[in-house]
Order: C-alpha cells, then structure tokens, then sequence
C-alpha cells in the first residue's frame, strides 16, 4: 500500500481518550473467498452507516477494515457533530455550481446531522450527549462583526435562528476567555465518538451485514461485472464498492486514487476532569461544542465529566519528533486560550488525519471518470467533519 505520510501515521493508535470506551464485537478477520452484492471498504462512520442501511434493505453486504472498526478518524475525533464537510462558503458554492446546489448541500448538512440523531434515538445508543448546536467563537473583533454577516445567510441556509453572543455577554454563557462574541447555530451535538461506534457497529451486525477487522484490501480490481478485493487471507467478489476511507486510503487501492484527495493531522488532547473552582476561575462553564473563526482552527468543548477536549492542526510529518513537537504546539495553544488552566494535567494526547479534497467540497458520487472506476461509489469529506 503507498501512502501519503510515514508508517507512524497509520500505526496502532496510542493515547487517545476515546479508546477507554470501546466495546469490541464478535467479528474476525476475512478467511478464505466471499461473494457479495456491495462491498465495503473502512469501517468508520461512513462504511458501517452504509453497510447497516443496504443490508436493512436486503443487500448482501460485506465490510473490510484495515485494523479495528474506527481506527481512523471515526475513532479519533472531537467528537462534534455538526454542520460542515466543505471549505467553500455557501455563497462560494452557489457561484461555483449554482443556487440550486448550495441549496442542495445545505440540506444534506442539516438531513446528515438528524440521520445520526434517528440513529442514536431508534437504537437507543447511549453516547453522552449534550450541547445545543455549535458554537463559533470570535478570535478577533473583526472575525465577530464577519460572524454578525453570517447569522444572516445561517438563516437563509439553514431556516434556524442563530443566536449572535455579545463580547459582554460571554462571560454569563460560560464561555469567557481570549474570544471577542460568538455565533450559536442551533444544530447539532457534542456526542462519545467511541460509543456511538459501539452503537453502528452493533446495528450494522443485527442487520446482516458481515465485518471482517483485520482485513486490508491490498488490490482493487475490475473482474467481468463486478470487483475483487484481495486481502491477505482471502478475495472477495462484489457487483459493486463504495471506498471509505477519506484520510487513511492508500494511493493504490485503487490506483487511479492517487492525486485526488491529501490528509492532513489534527492534534487532540484531553485533560484531566476540571473541578468546579477550575472551571469558575476561567469562566468556562458551557456545555457548547465549539470552536473559533480562524482559518486553521482550534475546536474544543467540556465533556460530560468535565474534561476538557482541546484540537486543532497537527504537523506536516508524522515521525516521532515532529509529532511530539505537534503536541507540545498544541498544549501551547490550549494554555494561550485558557489560560487559567496551565496546571490542568493533560491526561491524553492523539492525532489523526482528516482529508482535503482539490474541490473543496465532499465527494459521493458513483465513479466514471476512469474505466476501472465503473461501478465504485467514492465517499469523501474535504475535511472529516467532526
């Protein structure tokens, strides 16, 4: 497999708070040669998502992992579920492909963050819930009166009223700190990325599909009306596949990948449970998911337990010194924010990879730009939201 960044990226994870949750199920590898009408490539969010709804729907569904389910950004993230997926603007958006498909992408937005909520709801997921919406922090004055603009097109958008926070009036939300206002979006939640895997997972089994952990496809080939995926213990052949894998994907599964999407690390830490006095002495009391107006952005919310979960971009380089490096950087700049809590111990410290696209808006569409691609629906997200 040829990727992007070295080995260590792609390297049992270490660290990560999340991992303190995870309920293993009842899968084994991939042994011997399967048949199936689809199959699916990453056991993240995406795949197991779609694996559990063609199988509710009666297709034969097979699911192969690289490692465990959610190793990737599935079982790495902040946890946010959100609006987002794309770098471009509404209004950029509607200039590049029309109003019609801004609008369309406003409404996947919006149906993508209620699917998950049906999800958790109809199979009775118990992943922390909390947060009413998202919630954008202004680095800067000017950032604020550009957050004053957005509230209007949030309400084109989205049909939802967003509450605009004064730079007075943060302190009494619980979310003083180094910030000039704030936009609130009323749509979404902060949730247990672990937990809710748990959940898909268990769905995704009771429905019939197979999952194989364990079981890289190494090669993806065309063969008469369908595909083989080769792993190394065995093949299997499918009328159709759907890759997802965002930033963990390999350059050559298939080959024609290469060039067409880029990850990038994002730096995670958790911190001890903050006591009472701690969160008072900063002023930080919020259940808020959120994070601020920056371009390279921090996101950060206070878990259920009162921990504290702080990310943001991680390094170029995924060797040893450099990601220690990206690690300290992250501290630096948790402690710049909040900076009453410098002698908060940081419990757990992970990263990630998130995924770039050159559109710079999500890909899921069935794939003919190349005559091996035919029948593969490709599942991308310019940034991994979340």
């Amino acid at each position: 497999m040829r990727r992007i960044y070295e080995p260590q990226a792609y390297a049992a994870r270490t660290g990560c708070y999340w991992d303190e949750f995870v309920d293993p199920v009842d899968a084994l590898p991939l042994a011997g040669n399967t048949t199936c009408d689809v199959a699916v490539v990453g056991a993240g969010y995406t795949g197991l998502s779609a694996a559990f709804h063609l199988a509710k729907a009666g297709c034969d569904v097979v699911v192969l992992e690289e490692r465990d389910p959610g190793f990737g950004a599935s079982g790495r993230n902040g946890g946010f579920c959100c609006l987002g997926g794309a770098k471009l603007t509404h209004a950029q958006i509607a200039r590049k492909f029309g109003e019609g498909a801004a609008a369309d992408w406003a409404l996947a937005e919006r149906v993508a963050v209620q699917l998950v909520a049906d999800l958790i709801a109809e199979h009775g997921m118990k992943v922390d819930l909390h947060s009413n919406g998202e919630t954008i922090m202004a680095h800067s004055p000017r950032a604020f009166r550009k957050l004053a603009q957005t509230a209007t097109g949030v309400r084109r958008s989205y049909g939802v009223d967003p509450a605009v926070i004064a730079p007075s009036d943060l302190a009494s939300h619980g979310l003083a700190g180094k910030f000039f206002g704030a936009l609130t979006i009323p749509i979404g939640f902060g949730l247990n990325p672990a937990k809710y895997l748990n959940g898909l997972q268990r769905i995704t089994l009771a429905a019939g599909a197979r999952l194989h952990p364990f079981s890289a496809v190494r090669r993806l080939e065309t063969s008469g009306a369908g595909f083989r995926a080769y792993t190394d213990n065995g093949i299997v052949c499918a009328k159709k596949v759907i890759l997802a894998t965002n930033g963990y994907s390999s350059d050559d599964v298939p080959d024609w990948l290469r060039a067409r999407y880029m990850p990038a690390q994002s730096q995670v830490l958790v911190t001890a449970p903050l006591t009472k006095q701690q969160q008072s002495s900063q002023g930080w009391f919020s259940d808020q998911m959120a994070y601020d107006h920056r371009h390279l952005l921090h996101y950060f919310r206070k878990l259920p337990n009162n921990r504290f979960l702080f990310g943001m971009r991680g390094g170029v380089s995924a060797k040893p010194n450099s990601m220690r490096y990206s690690q300290r950087q992250t501290q630096l700049h948790f402690h710049r924010l909040f900076q009453q809590w410098r002698d908060v111990p940081v419990t757990h410290s992970w990263s990630g990879l998130v995924c770039l696209l050159p559109s710079l808006v999500p890909f899921d569409l069935p794939l003919n730009f190349h005559p091996a691609a035919t029948g593969v629906r490709l599942v991308f997200t310019p940034i991994g939201a979340g």
